[in-house]
């Protein structure tokens, strides 16, 4: 049997997806280059193009929203659990179709740049302060899921040449971490979009490809694929049944349900999968781009349950499980056994590219909210030249990236599950509230968007710091001391509703009102967009209230 000590894949594979990787990388780092904003357009750099086909568009939004995760850890965990691993994957599929019916529209038409002045312009009168909170929310989200990307880039090393000695960790973080800044530092938006939308063309076509393969190996023969996997499990029938993973315990189900609460709402609210949707143009494109995405996303889920399902039924749940007990490594096993060195190499540097596209949207995101909302709106009140915010967000692209480098070496070790699924679980605690009121609620004001973002984000940090996650467990950071009176480890189940709860409560108790008619122009804007509010309001006659 191979041991992770030696890595998971031979030689051949390895030289072969570093040239692949290259050769990705020269390619999209001249491409940004080319058409990185020319002049100082800030809404170029923010925005991009923003006559992109709905086509492209719809890549772009795939490849922000899909992470490495889907393509090894949720494979992974269909080729160890079974039924449990394919319904952990409707989550993802299902996050994405609730942007599409409650979130994507009303937010474009409203939104400028960043979730900020989507805010701004429904609480003109208390922007500061909720800019503020925004952007912390924002700013400790996406450095969190940008660490556990890097850490995933160590991670996926180890698979090729077993576990890395600190230099080796050391290096591989620094060159990812440069060339994501490069790449939004110099690219910005288009350069961001253009290697997210390789990213996505290389993951349907790599899922598309080696599934066919599988299915191939089967006679197109779903039951015989099922029923491989059965037998390869070593579980019996067991696999294909709810509760081999997250139904051995009430607290286990319980913790099951919180985690896909947190992965639906939180995947939907994400900072740098939101302001991919205020680039199209216009409202017609967007609904259009949101529904190839959907497609796309939910063609990889499904191509992502039969990889991991063809993993189990070809390599064996015990062989993989052996080398690797999270099961990231299935997904490579499985190419290695039906494709060879080739089809491996194009599946390690697809896990590569993908963490490349995901790191580069989750520091844009975050440099942008940095320089537009806290330097452009904060400290400068709107009055900084397009220059000299341009300069900003290039600068806090660097300090993002640099800080991100810093922490997942300081980090390592840490579960990368773990910080992602905090990411999500303050997403969808402090944002996700934050937006659905500002866009449907008229009696929301200023206190409950501080209390739902503030009190959503400490919510989860604290359920977190006093979970299984932190203490009283072999795993835990801490094994040997307990604090952990919070039994589950993924908070969403108390710390969404919560949130919600804090912006109701925030509201309610608050003195802070907004003049007249604010709500009314703001819904008038969120449902026609800022050109035809304008012409809406044009036609309307002398004296009417606007």
């Amino acid at each position: 049997m191979v041991t992770l000590s030696e890595g998971v894949v031979d030689g051949a594979s390895l030289k072969l997806t570093f040239v692949l990787f290259v050769s990705v990388v020269v390619v999209s780092m001249f491409t940004a280059l080319i058409t990185a904003p020319q002049g100082d357009e800030i809404s170029e750099f923010y925005l991009g193009n923003r006559d992109m086909s709905p086509l492209r568009n719809g890549l772009a939004m795939c490849g922000d929203y899909l992470s490495a995760a889907t393509l090894l850890g949720s494979t992974g965990l269909v080729a160890l659990t079974g039924y449990d691993g394919l319904l952990y994957l409707c989550g993802t599929a299902v996050a994405w179709m609730l942007v599409l019916l409650l979130i994507a529209e009303p937010l474009r038409n409203a939104g400028k740049f960043t979730l900020g002045d989507t805010l701004a312009l429904r609480l003109p009168s208390s922007q500061r302060p909720v800019r503020i909170a925004l952007a912390a929310c924002t700013l400790i989200i996406c450095v969190l899921y940008l660490v556990a990307q890097l850490v995933g880039s160590v991670a996926l090393l180890t698979q090729f040449i077993g576990e890395p000695s600190s230099t080796t960790r050391t290096l591989c973080v620094v060159v990812i971490g440069t060339l994501v800044v490069l790449y939004v530092a110099l690219g910005g938006m288009p350069g961001a979009t253009f290697i997210q939308i390789v990213k996505a063309v290389m993951l349907v076509a790599g899922v598309t490809v080696t599934a066919i393969m599988v299915l191939h190996r089967f006679s197109w023969n779903i039951d015989d694929l099922l029923g491989a996997a059965t037998s390869g499990s070593g579980m019996g029938q067991r696999f294909l049944e709810p509760g081999l993973r997250y139904g051995g315990s009430t607290t286990s189900k319980l913790d099951f349900f919180s985690l896909q609460i947190a992965i639906v709402l939180g995947l939907a609210a994400l900072p740098h999968a939101m302001m991919r949707l205020l680039a199209p143009r216009v409202t017609r494109v967007l609904r259009r781009s949101v529904l190839w995405a959907t497609g796309l996303v939910g063609f990889v889920c499904l191509a992502a349950g039969v990889l991991g399902l063809g993993a189990t039924a070809i390599v064996g749940r015990k062989a993989i499980e052996g080398i690797d007990s999270k099961g990231d490594a299935a997904v490579l096993l499985l190419a290695q056994s039906i494709g060879g060195a080739v089809l491996t190499a194009l599946i390690s540097c697809l896990a590569f590219v993908t963490l490349l596209a995901v790191a580069a949207g989750l520091t844009l995101a975050a440099a942008s909210s940095l320089a537009h909302d806290l330097y452009g709106q904060v400290i400068r009140k709107g009055k900084a030249g397009q220059t000299e915010e341009m300069t900003a967000a290039r600068l806090a692209a660097v300090v993002i990236g640099v800080l991100g480098m810093l922490l997942a070496l300081v980090s390592w070790g840490a579960n990368t599950a773990t910080l992602a699924f905090l990411a999500f679980a303050i997403a969808a605690s402090a944002i996700l509230p934050t937006m659905i009121y500002s866009l449907f609620w008229r009696r929301f004001n200023a206190g409950g968007a501080l209390l739902s973002l503030y009190g959503g984000l400490a919510t989860s940090v604290l359920l977190v710091i006093c979970s299984p996650v932190v203490s009283s467990r072999p795993t835990s950071f801490y094994p040997s001391v307990d604090f952990a009176f919070f039994p589950l480890q993924n908070p969403g189940i108390v710390s969404v509703p919560a949130g919600f709860l804090l912006g109701w409560l925030g509201t309610v108790l608050s003195n802070r009102k907004e003049e007249p008619g604010v709500y009314e122009k703001f819904q008038i804007r969120s449902m026609l967009g800022v050109q035809r509010q304008q012409q809406h309001e044009q036609q309307q006659p002398a004296g009417a209230p606007r």
